[in-house]
C-alpha cells in the first residue's frame, strides 16, 4: 500500500468547546456585535450579531421543549438557505436532539422515505409549499407528530393544533426561559463530543440515500483543523447558497462558522444568487466545477456579443493573465514587465471582471464533487482567484485531501488534510480515517461493515494513486472502472468528465464495459447552445429541436474528437476512444430519477431507461425512435419522444504506450 499522512496540528479553539451550542454562547460572549449572519428578503439585507442570534436560537430551542421535544429526537429541516433553518439546527442540537436537513425538492416518495427511516418526531419547514409536502407524507410517518414553519404566508387557515409558527415557539421559550431560566444552560452541558450531532442522508446514486451519523466531534474537530489550515477568521464572509442537506454546506456555513465566527449570507433565493453574491463579496467560497463552468459560460457568451475591439483586448489581457496571474499567485518568480502588464490588465479586464462574478474579495475558493476542467481552473487562477480543490465525502465530514498553497494543480486533489490518513488498498481503491470519520450508518450495520472496518479505515469507493509530488489522483469509482473487449481499462467518470469540460456539453454517459467501443448520451448546456443558436439567427422552438439540429451534431462531435485526441496520449485510457454518440432527446433530471439530487448520475436508472438507445449505438444503427415518460414541474406525467441522430467518431492512433 501507499501511504500519506498529514502532519497538520490541530488548530486551538478558545475553550476546547466540542458542540455547536458550545460555540454559540462563546461567540455571543466574545464578539456578541459582530454580525453572524444575514439575510436577503425583500431586496433588503438583515442582519444578527452573534448576541441576537444566540437569543434567537435558545428561544426555539424553548419552543421545542415546550411541545416535547426532547434529548434523542430527530428534527427534520426542509427549505433553502435561511437563517432560521439553521438555527432550528443548533436549537435541536442544544436539547440533546438530532437535526435532519432535506434536500428542499423533494418529491413526497424521496421525503416519506427519509422521514420514516430516520424516525423523525418533530419538522421545521421554510413555507407552505414545503408545509403541503410534509403533510401529504405525515399519515405514513407515525413518528411524525410536530411540524414548525418559518414563512406565515398562506398558513392563517391550516389546522394548529398541531402545526406552529416559528414566531409562537420563540415566544413559548422565552416564557420557558421565565419559569426555568437554567434549564436550555442544563440542557447544553449535558452534550458531549462524542455524541450524535446530525444525520446527512446521501443523495443514493445506486440505491436509497444512507443516514451518515455523524458526531459533534466529527464536524466541529474537523472545522477546527481546516479553520487553522487555511487560517479563517472572523472576519470571513461566506455565501450559503447549497443544499442543507449536503454535508459541505454543513461544513462551511455550520461547523466552520461556528468554530471561526465567520459570518454567513443567505441569498434571497436561488435566482438572485450571481447578484447577492456581488453585493456581499464573499472572502471565503466553495462552489462545485458546475458553478465555476457556468460563470466560464456567462463571461464567453458576454465577450461573444461584444465589439471587435473588446473581444481583442480581452484576450490579449487573458493570454497575459495565463502565462503571469497563475505564477503570480503560485509564489513564482515574475519580471518587472509582466508584472506591469498584469497589473494594468487587472484594471482594464480582471478587476471588473472579478467583480462582475462577485469573486472581488475571494481570499480562499475551494471546487469538490467532480473534476474541473484544466481550463476552467487555470482561467480563475489566472485571474488572482485563489481557487483550489479538495476531495471528500459525507462519511469524512468533508475533507480527505487539499491542496495546499502553492502546489495546486488541476490534475490532482492535493494531500491529506489535517490529521487526516489516506492510504492506496492493493486493489487500487481509496482508503481513509480521520477525526471526520462518521459512527454508522443509520439502521444499516452491514453497509457500515462493507465501508469502515474495525480499525477505523473507510473505504471510498473510489480508485486512484498518488503521484510523484505526494498527491491524489482520483481516476474514476472503482465499481466502474472496467474493461473493453480488447482488455483496454475503461474509465466512464474520468472520460465524462472531460466531455463535461467543454461549455457546450450540460451531461455526458459513456458505455463501453465488456464491449468492443465506447459510446456516449450527450445533454447540451441550453444556455451555452441557444445563445449561440440566437448569434447564428437559427430557430427553435424546443430543447429537443436545438439538441437533434445537424450543426450542434457537428458542434458536439469536435468536442469528442477532441476528447479522443487527449485519450490517444493517455497511456492507459487510449483504447477508451468514443466510437458513437447521440445526443437525448431530453435533460437528464432528478425529478425523472436520471440523478441524484446533487446533479450525479444514476447510471443503473440510466441503463435501463435508455437500454434501446444503447443497444442501437452497438448495432450500427443510424438513428433510433424512443418515447420517455417525464414528470413534470407540477408533478404531471407525460412523455417526450423522438427519432434520434446516431454519429460516428474518428478514433485516433495510441500516442504512447502503458508501461
Amino acid at each position: 500500500m501507499q501511504a500519506h499522512t498529514a502532519n497538520n496540528s490541530r488548530g486551538d479553539n478558545p475553550a476546547e468547546l466540542r458542540t455547536a451550542p458550545e460555540l454559540l454562547l462563546h461567540h455571543a460572549a466574545v464578539r456578541g456585535d459582530k454580525t453572524a449572519m444575514r439575510e436577503k428578503e425583500y431586496g433588503i439585507w438583515q442582519s444578527w450579531t452573534w448576541t441576537q442570534m444566540k437569543d434567537e436560537i435558545l428561544a426555539l430551542a424553548g419552543g421545542l421543549a415546550s411541545i416535547g421535544f426532547k434529548r434523542g429526537d430527530k428534527l427534520g429541516i426542509i427549505g433553502a438557505n435561511r437563517p432560521q433553518l439553521y438555527w432550528g439546527m443548533c436549537a435541536a442540537q442544544c436539547l440533546g436532539g438530532i437535526p435532519v436537513p432535506l434536500y428542499k425538492d423533494m418529491v413526497a416518495e424521496e421525503l416519506q422515505y427519509v422521514l420514516e427511516h430516520a424516525g423523525v418526531q418533530f419538522m421545521l419547514a421554510e413555507d407552505q409549499e414545503q408545509v403541503d409536502k410534509v403533510m401529504e407524507v405525515q399519515a405514513e410517518c407515525p413518528a411524525l407528530t410536530q411540524i414548525v414553519y418559518d414563512d406565515q404566508r398562506g398558513m392563517r387557515d391550516y389546522d394548529h393544533t398541531h402545526l406552529h409558527s416559528i414566531e409562537s415557539m420563540q415566544r413559548a421559550g422565552r416564557e420557558l426561559a421565565k419559569a426555568k431560566p437554567d434549564f436550555l444552560q442544563g440542557e447544553i452541558d449535558k452534550n458531549n463530543g462524542s455524541d450524535v450531532g446530525i444525520f446527512l442522508y446521501t443523495s443514493g446514486t445506486t440505491g436509497k440515500p444512507k443516514g451518515v451519523v455523524l458526531s459533534h466531534d466529527n464536524i466541529i474537530v474537523t472545522a477546527r483543523n481546516t479553520v487553522a489550515y487555511d487560517s479563517l477568521s472572523d472576519r470571513e464572509e461566506t455565501l450559503s447558497y447549497l443544499p442543507l442537506a449536503w454535508v459541505g454546506d454543513h461544513i462551511f456555513s455550520y461547523g466552520q462558522a461556528y468554530v471561526a465566527g465567520y459570518c454567513v449570507n443567505c441569498p434571497e433565493d436561488e435566482t438572485t444568487v450571481a447578484t447577492d453574491m456581488r453585493e456581499i463579496g464573499p472572502t471565503y467560497y466553495f462552489a462545485p466545477p458546475r458553478i465555476f463552468e457556468n460563470m466560464l459560460t456567462s463571461v464567453s457568451i458576454r465577450m461573444e456579443d461584444a465589439s471587435a475591439f473588446k473581444q481583442k483586448m480581452f484576450h490579449y489581457f487573458m493570454g497575459v493573465a495565463k502565462k503571469t496571474g497563475v505564477a503570480l499567485i503560485n509564489g513564482d518568480d515574475v519580471s518587472a514587465a509582466e508584472k506591469f502588464k498584469y497589473w494594468l490588465g487587472n484594471i482594464l479586464i480582471y478587476g471588473p471582471l472579478k467583480n462582475t462574478l462577485g469573486l472581488s474579495k475571494i481570499r480562499i475558493a475551494y471546487t469538490a464533487g467532480e473534476a474541473i476542467g484544466p481550463e476552467i481552473f487555470e482561467f480563475f487562477r489566472s485571474l488572482g482567484i485563489n481557487v483550489k480543490q479538495l476531495y471528500g465525502q459525507t462519511e469524512a465530514s468533508v475533507y480527505i485531501t487539499i491542496q495546499p498553497d502553492g502546489e495546486v494543480y488541476a490534475d490532482t486533489v492535493g494531500v491529506p488534510a489535517p490529521d487526516v490518513e489516506v492510504k492506496i488498498a492493493d486493489s487500487g481503491e481509496v482508503i481513509y480515517r480521520s477525526p471526520g470519520v462518521f459512527l454508522e450508518y443509520f439502521k444499516n450495520a452491514e453497509s457500515t461493515r462493507e465501508t469502515k472496518n474495525d480499525e477505523g479505515w473507510v473505504l471510498t469507493g473510489d480508485a486512484g494513486y498518488f503521484d510523484d509530488r505526494g498527491h491524489l489522483k482520483i481516476i474514476d469509482r472503482a465499481k466502474d472502472v472496467g474493461k473493453l473487449n480488447d482488455d483496454s481499462m475503461f474509465a466512464p467518470k474520468y472520460i465524462e468528465n472531460k466531455l463535461k469540460f467543454f461549455s457546450q456539453i450540460q451531461e455526458a454517459v459513456v458505455f463501453g464495459d465488456a464491449r468492443d467501443y465506447a459510446t456516449a448520451f450527450i445533454n447540451i448546456d441550453l444556455e451555452a447552445i441557444s445563445n449561440w443558436a440566437e448569434r447564428n439567427n437559427i430557430a427553435y422552438a424546443s430543447y429537443q429541436e436545438l439538441a437533434g439540429h445537424p450543426q450542434v451534431y457537428d458542434m458536439i462531435l469536435g468536442n469528442i474528437e477532441q476528447v479522443n485526441r487527449d485519450l490517444a496520449s493517455d497511456a492507459h485510457l487510449s483504447g477508451s476512444q468514443i466510437s458513437r454518440f447521440l445526443i437525448l432527446h431530453k435533460e437528464l433530471d432528478a425529478d425523472d430519477g436520471e440523478l441524484t439530487r446533487t446533479r450525479k448520475v444514476r447510471r443503473r436508472i440510466v441503463l435501463e431507461k435508455y437500454a434501446v438507445l444503447i443497444d442501437a449505438l452497438y448495432s450500427g444503427k443510424t438513428n433510433c425512435f424512443i418515447r420517455t415518460e417525464v414528470v413534470f414541474e407540477d408533478g404531471r406525467k407525460g412523455s417526450i419522444e423522438g427519432d434520434l441522430k446516431i454519429a460516428d467518431v474518428p478514433v485516433f492512433d495510441a500516442l504512447a504506450k502503458a508501461s
